[in-house]
């Protein structure tokens, strides 16, 4: 039974919650990477891609609520999200169109489209700050739990109880569900093909026949919707604040460059690779220790690596450490 216990709460603070959070990085992280792959560059600016995103995915939200339209128990925000998402891509190609494409048709070093998506990241943060405002929001309605602590409690009998939140169940469906429209998209379609020729050799794809122009307009759309799906499953799983969003291009940076820039496969395994070393570094496993160990060997203190105000330095740690003996990722793909 203790052993139970200590793998139930192992998966209620370390296995759930680094699932969902890796499931978020992956979709943010296959953004970054589309990018570098297709238009050569590392886009700054796509964290707060993603909080416009979520942004605008919370005020159509709050108008359907409004409408008295909700498609309960599941959250409000998942009906809203096409129309974040269109709302989203619209910016992304009028930023192109007025900043990216000048720099692209002058062919511009990659290091200067760098520092011009700081400069489009520091505008975006702006924007969303003065629409949205600073405060933190909680934008999740419908069912709250799939499965409650109480709940599991009485139907094992065990002294731990498992809690699944419904918002930890959708971001990990919706993950599985857009990674395998991509990768059908990217693998099936004759779209997706050009995408794939024009990433492995512009010039070559360019002689056959291949509207550069319309590859940049797809990336960008694709890069902008899962942006915002993003976005908006890691403000329903915690909740939105525009900052947070700034924040997390690190572990995101971090995921796609572990996983592999370019590689879209490397992206998913970076972010389930930082979410879990995150996730693993800061949980502190007294509790779990205490159910597996006998009373004498119980441990006096935390059992904590690092606190859990230093976990970005985790994505940091593996970043530099990835670049130092493995500078193409796990799976191989550009050098940064």
């Amino acid at each position: 039974m203790d052993i139970l216990n200590a793998l139930v709460v192992l998966a209620n603070f370390v296995l759930i919650p680094a699932a969902s959070y890796g499931a978020q990085l992956a979709l943010g992280a296959l953004g970054v990477t589309l990018i570098y792959g297709i238009l050569r560059f590392s886009n700054f600016a796509h964290g707060d891609t993603m909080a416009f995103g979520t942004a605008a995915t919370i005020f159509v939200t709050w108008g359907l609520q409004a409408a008295g339209i909700s498609i309960a128990p599941l959250p409000t925000a998942l009906l809203a999200l096409p129309i974040g998402i269109a709302i989203t891509a619209t910016l992304v190609l009028l930023t192109d169109r007025a900043v990216y494409r000048f720099y692209r048709k002058t062919k511009a070093d990659p290091i200067i489209l760098v520092m011009v998506s700081v400069g489009v990241m520091f505008i975006m943060n702006g924007i969303t700050r003065f629409l949205i405002g600073v405060d933190e929001i909680q934008f999740d309605d419908g069912a709250r739990f799939v499965i409650t602590a109480k709940g599991f409690k009485d139907a094992t009998g065990l002294a731990e109880g498992l809690a699944l939140r419904s918002t930890q169940v959708i971001t990990l469906i919706t993950a599985v569900l857009v990674v395998w429209a991509l990768f059908w998209f990217l693998n099936r379609t004759r779209t997706g093909k050009s995408m794939r020729a024009f990433s492995d050799n512009e010039n070559l794809a360019l002689l056959s026949g291949i509207n550069p122009e319309r590859v940049v307009m797809i990336t960008w759309i694709i890069a902008a919707a899962l942006a915002t799906i993003a976005g908006t499953l890691y403000g329903l799983d915690k909740s939105f604040k525009a900052f947070n969003y700034f924040q997390l291009l690190l572990p995101i940076f971090a995921a796609a460059i572990v996983g592999g820039l370019g590689n879209p496969l490397g992206a998913i395994a970076g972010g389930f690779v930082i979410a879990f070393s995150e996730v693993s570094v800061t949980y502190a496993f007294k509790k779990v220790a205490g159910y597996l160990l006998p009373d004498s060997l119980a441990p006096d203190g935390l059992l904590q690596l690092m606190s859990t105000e230093y976990k970005f330095a985790v994505s940091f740690a593996i970043l530099i450490i990835v670049l130092l003996f493995k500078p193409t990722g796990l799976f191989k793909g550009k050098s940064v």
